[in-house]
C-alpha cells in the first residue's frame, strides 16, 4: 500500500473526512500507466494508439492532465485498501477534493464519505416484553363476517355467469342471471369443499388466520417503532436518500401495475417528483431508523439467516427475474430473513 500521511476527522450526519498526502516519489510510479491510458484515447497521425512518445503526448494533453490521471490511479488503488485496513464501513461514493497537485510536490487531497452510523439501542427486550404483555384484539369471527364472504362469493359467481353469457350468446342480454343459491352444489363448485358447512368452516378459519396475522403485524410494528424511537444514532443522508429511491421505485411500479404512469399521476396531483420526494422524506427517515435498529439487534444477538433457506430464496428470485443482479438479490433476501428472525426473537421476550 502507498505510504501516505492521513488524518481522519468525524463530521456531522455520520460522515468522515480523510485528509491525506502522497509523496511525489510515490506518485511518480503511476506516471507510465497514466501516460499509457491517455495515449490510448488519443489519435495522432503517424502513431499507433498507446505508442505515442511522451514528449508529443505532453504537447497534446499537457503535464497537468498526466498528473491528474496519476492522482486518479493512485487514489483508486489506495482508497479501498485504506478503508479496509482502518475498518471503516464506508457507504456510497466518496467525494474527492484535490487540495494540491503539482510537479515535484506531494499530492494532497481530502475525501468525504458517509459511514454506517453507530447505533445505540435502548432496552429493546424490556420494550418488547412490555408491549407483548398488553391485551391484543380478539381474533373471533362473527357470523356476519362469514355471511358477508359467502354473499361476495355468490355475487362473484353471478358476475362470471354474466361475463360468460356476454362472450357467448350476445343476442339476449336483457336477463341478468340470478345470484346462485347457497347450497352444497355451489360449495363444491368453488373447490375442494364437501358441503356448505365445510365451506363455512374453511372461511371462518381463514378469517381467523387473517385477523391473527394483522394483529401480529400491528404488534410487531408497535414494538419496532418504540425500539427505533429509543435508538440514539446519526443517520447519514445517503441512507435516507436510498430509502426514498426505493419508495419511489415501489410507487412507480404500483402505478404501472394499475395501468397508469408516474408522470400522469404527478399531473393529476399537480406536483413534481421533487415535491413527492420531500413528502416521502419523513417516512424514509423513519424506515431507515427502523432498519438500523433491526440490524443492530441482529448483530448484538448474533442472528443470522439459515444458509439453505437463503440459497433457496435467492435461486427462486433469480429464476423468476432473469435480469436480477445476484448480489442485490442476496442482500434483499438476507435482509428479509434476518428481519423475520429478529421479530421472532423479540416476540420470545414475552415469556422471559
Amino acid at each position: 500500500m502507498l505510504e501516505t500521511q492521513t488524518e481522519i476527522k468525524k463530521l456531522e450526519r455520520s460522515e468522515i473526512e480523510i485528509a491525506g498526502a502522497i509523496s511525489a516519489e510515490e506518485l511518480e510510479q503511476y506516471r507510465k500507466k497514466a501516460e499509457l491510458k491517455l495515449s490510448e484515447n488519443l489519435t495522432i497521425p503517424g502513431f499507433r494508439k498507446g505508442h505515442i512518445p511522451e514528449a508529443i503526448l505532453l504537447q497534446k494533453v499537457g503535464s497537468q492532465a498526466v498528473l491528474e490521471k496519476m492522482a486518479e490511479d493512485a487514489l483508486a488503488q489506495w482508497y479501498p485498501k485504506f478503508i479496509a485496513e482502518n475498518k471503516l464501513d464506508a457507504i456510497g461514493r466518496p467525494e474527492v477534493t484535490i487540495t494540491k497537485l503539482a510537479e515535484g510536490n506531494p499530492f494532497e487531497f481530502k475525501i468525504q464519505v458517509a459511514v454506517m452510523p453507530e447505533v445505540m439501542l435502548g432496552d429493546y427486550k424490556k420494550t418488547s416484553a412490555t408491549i407483548l404483555s398488553k391485551k391484543t384484539l380478539p381474533t373471533n369471527v362473527s357470523k356476519k363476517e362469514v355471511d358477508d364472504v359467502l354473499v361476495e362469493l355468490r355475487k362473484a359467481r353471478q358476475a362470471k355467469i354474466l361475463a360468460d353469457k356476454d362472450d357467448g350468446d350476445k343476442s339476449d342480454k336483457s336477463e341478468k342471471p340470478a345470484i346462485p343459491e347457497l347450497d352444497d352444489a355451489f360449495a363444491q363448485s368453488l373447490g375442494n369443499f364437501k358441503d356448505v358447512a365445510d365451506l363455512t368452516e374453511k372461511i371462518t378459519e381463514n378469517l381467523k388466520q387473517e385477523k391473527a396475522r394483522k394483529t401480529r403485524e400491528k404488534q410487531r410494528m408497535e414494538i419496532i417503532e418504540k425500539i427505533a424511537a429509543d435508538v440514539k444514532t446519526d443517520i447519514p443522508n445517503i441512507i435516507v436518500e436510498s430509502e426514498i429511491e426505493r419508495m419511489i421505485a415501489e410507487f412507480k411500479n404500483n402505478i404501472t401495475s394499475a395501468g397508469g404512469t408516474f408522470e400522469e399521476y404527478l399531473r393529476h396531483i399537480k406536483k413534481t417528483e421533487e415535491d413527492v420526494r420531500k413528502e416521502l422524506r419523513p417516512t424514509a427517515l423513519k424506515r431507515s431508523r427502523i432498519q438500523l435498529a433491526l440490524n443492530k439487534i441482529a448483530l448484538v444477538e448474533n442472528i443470522t439467516p439459515n444458509e439453505e433457506t437463503l440459497k433457496k430464496e435467492i435461486d427462486r428470485i433469480l429464476d423468476h427475474y432473469k435480469d436480477a443482479d445476484p448480489e442485490r438479490a442476496r442482500i434483499y433476501v438476507e435482509t428479509v430473513l434476518i428481519n423475520e428472525k429478529v421479530f421472532e426473537f423479540l416476540e420470545e421476550q414475552k415469556s422471559q
